[in-house]
């Protein structure tokens, strides 16, 4: 919230700066230095003593009044020749002198004006001027009064934008919360705004976007739920009716054909029980959680692996110690790696799993490798590299997507590498 309020905040006082500096030139201008007409006011008494009172003696007596004013004020009043008037004045003000006018000099707090153009004045000529100096002016007091006003609306501004930043900010976090429930796979998460909030419309199309993924992933997940029981109906009256072939059949041909057939009611089997499984893995339901020893558990993992083929090396961390989760996914996700690389593997394939922050769980094999530009596709359900989309290798694309869900249910994650074997590693990122 300090960001989003300390930001605006700088913006809209440096936009009200800058127009006070526009403001200030443009009036300059059109208008003439606003900095001459407060020195004008603060030196009124002065110039009013000048118009009004010496001025508007009669000649014989305008020496008198101006002796008198010079004795009753601590303005210092001169006569002085207009040349060196002329010298020490900017260009642009001899025309105003030149008419006669008051000049200011704010600068030296002095003021200058003409004697006499038409000769009327007992004493003094048009080639002398009126130096008034020691003048009561003080700009630096305008510009601290200045300084004061806009502090004063920094302040009175500071309030609105802190409750303007801090309902922003509120309605953000709650958008930042849903995001991160509906990212965490809890798609009944929403957002709730009164109609009035700034942000309502954002969160109304949020709260859209996640009913529709909602929808559309309990529609695949029905779909994927309801196929896989209907299929295990006509599997099961597969493998009953060729059970029966079986005990009827004498030609040795027709055995061949029926133990093809029975490998492919088997696969099918093992493929509607891989949905099934991947189904329930769609929920955190699934988790049957309880503490467990790490190491007894992977190398439980390695003895369960066909014993035909090739067996990996393992290198457990003495100080693996136990862990909270549930124990037959992980190992299920283990396994999975397992035989992968024990399928695509020249022959070597390493296990190894270290506790440092959190667990790490390495499967690594001296196989083809997985090309950098497909590491991130072969966690999607049902599929293949296209060197791996020989039959004889078995599987059917889902080990990897059950191995990914598992391990994001427990808040862990997992990648693919270059293995220094040369072929593919697998890394499993967990909490401790």
């Amino acid at each position: 919230m300090n960001r989003i309020f300390f930001r605006f905040f700088v913006l809209v006082m440096l936009s009200i700066t800058v127009a006070t500096f526009a403001i200030y030139f443009a009036t300059s201008r059109l208008f003439g230095d606003p900095l001459d007409d407060i020195a004008r006011r603060q030196a009124a008494a002065q110039i009013f003593l000048l118009e009004q009172y010496i001025d508007k003696a009669p000649a014989d007596e305008w020496l008198v009044r101006l002796n008198k004013v010079r004795e009753v004020s601590d303005v210092k009043l001169d006569l002085v020749p207009l040349t060196s008037v002329r010298a020490s004045l900017p260009a642009h003000q001899h025309a105003a002198l030149n008419r006669g006018e008051l000049v200011l000099d704010t600068a030296n707090k002095a003021f200058y004006r003409r004697v006499d153009l038409h000769g009327e004045s007992y004493i003094g000529s048009a080639e002398e001027v009126i130096h008034a100096q020691e003048l009561p002016i003080d700009i630096g007091l305008a510009l601290e009064m200045e300084a004061v006003r806009y502090v004063i609306v920094a302040l009175f501004l500071l309030v609105p934008i802190a409750l303007w930043s801090r309902s922003h900010w509120l309605g953000l976090q709650e958008l930042s919360r849903v995001a991160d429930e509906v990212g965490a796979g809890r798609l009944s998460a929403r957002a709730r705004f009164k109609t009035w909030a700034i942000i309502y419309p954002l969160a109304e199309r949020l709260n859209h976007m996640t009913g529709r993924i909602e929808g559309l992933l309990d529609a695949q997940k029905n779909l994927l739920h309801s196929v896989s029981h209907e299929l295990r109906t006509p599997i099961a009256r597969l493998e009953f009716a060729l059970e029966l072939l079986r005990s009827a059949a004498e030609n040795p041909a027709l055995e061949q054909r029926i133990v093809a057939m029975e490998g492919d009611v088997a696969e099918l089997n093992g493929l509607v029980n891989e949905l099934l499984g991947m189904i329930r893995l769609d929920s955190r339901q699934a988790l049957q959680e309880a503490s467990f020893e790490l190491a007894p558990a992977l190398l439980g993992c390695v003895d369960a692996l066909d014993p035909l083929a090739a067996r990996p090396q393992v290198r457990l961390d003495s100080a693996l110690g136990s862990m909270t989760g549930d124990r037959r996914l992980l190992l299920r996700a283990v396994g999975n790696l397992l035989r992968n690389a024990q399928k695509y593997g020249n022959g070597h394939i390493a296990l190894s799993a270290r506790r440092a922050e959190g667990v790490e769980i390495v499967v690594e094999d001296d196989g083809p490798g997985i090309p950098e530009a497909e590491r991130g596709k072969v966690f999607e359900p049902f599929y293949r590299l296209d060197r791996s989309r020989d039959r004889s290798t078995g599987g059917f694309g889902l080990g990897l997507s059950i191995a990914q869900k598992a391990v994001a249910l427990h808040g862990g994650t997992i990648a693919v590498e270059q293995s220094a074997m040369g072929g593919a590693r697998f890394v499993i990122a967990l909490p401790a």
